[in-house]
């Protein structure tokens, strides 16, 4: 353990790790934003801690059963030519719910409160929860594919998820309110969500989309709407500035 601590190597690795783990855990951290976002708001900031304490336990018990893992990988049927494992078949059915529930949340804030095909109506505390670890058990998968990718040692693994996830939370709260407070960020986060599960759906069939394109999609989807609420803020502004010059003419 302490030649760990002392290998600069090691702590490289870590840093890397840590760092991919909180890039690849934004869609988490989206996708449980906007289902806490159905509760009441006494209760979102606790379901919210307890969604990413639950992903980050999900990611070290995988990180335990890597064995497991790997035997995932090994093809079990074909289709259309294109062979089928069981980590195939977890990130088709993830992706398919994705896109589901993405769609889903897109029709219910199109149609609004008022809307009869689609009255908002407030999700159960246990219900939230069921989705969050049905995902969490998708983006762990990729999560821990990419750790088995850039380290061996597995103590290194695991640290790296604790940091990533700790710091996470420290901000979920933060991006949760910002995304429920601004209605076109969050038609934008359900937009990624839904990109993020047609790529799972065609990863799971073997057809690769590199991650570094959809996140510089969404950083530039992210920058142009921060540029367009600075103008919906400046355009809202109180005429108040102008009223002395109205009272200095009359």
């Amino acid at each position: 353990m302490l030649e760990l601590i002392t290998d600069p190597t090691v702590w490289v690795a870590f840093f890397t790790l840590t760092a991919l783990e909180l890039v690849l855990g934004i869609d988490n951290v989206i996708f449980i934003s906007i289902l806490v976002d159905k509760l009441p708001e006494k209760r979102r900031e606790f379901a919210r801690r307890l969604g990413l304490f639950l992903a980050m336990f999900m990611r070290i018990a995988l990180l335990l059963v890597l064995s497991w893992i790997i035997g995932l990988t090994a093809p079990l049927f074909s289709v259309v030519g294109n062979e089928i494992s069981g980590r195939d078949l977890i990130l088709i059915a993830g992706g398919l719910f994705l896109v589901w529930k993405s769609t889903m949340e897109v029709h219910q804030l199109l149609e609004g409160e008022e809307g009869a095909a689609s009255a908002k109506v407030k999700a159960t505390f246990a219900a939230v929860i069921a989705q969050i670890i049905l995902i969490d058990v998708v983006f762990s998968f990729d999560s821990i594919i990419t750790a088995v990718g850039l380290v061996d040692e597995l103590p290194v693994m695991i640290a790296a998820v604790i940091v990533s996830v700790l710091l996470m939370m420290a901000f979920a709260g933060t991006i949760g309110r910002f995304v429920s407070a601004h209605p076109t960020i969050k038609m934008l986060a359900l937009s990624f969500l839904f990109v993020i599960g047609v790529v799972l759906i065609a990863d799971g069939f073997d057809h690769h989309v590199p991650k570094g394109y959809i996140y510089s999609a969404l950083a530039f989807s992210v920058f142009v709407e921060a540029l367009n609420l600075r103008v919906r803020k400046r355009a809202r502004r109180p005429v108040e500035l102008h009223e002395p010059y109205r009272k200095t003419e009359s």
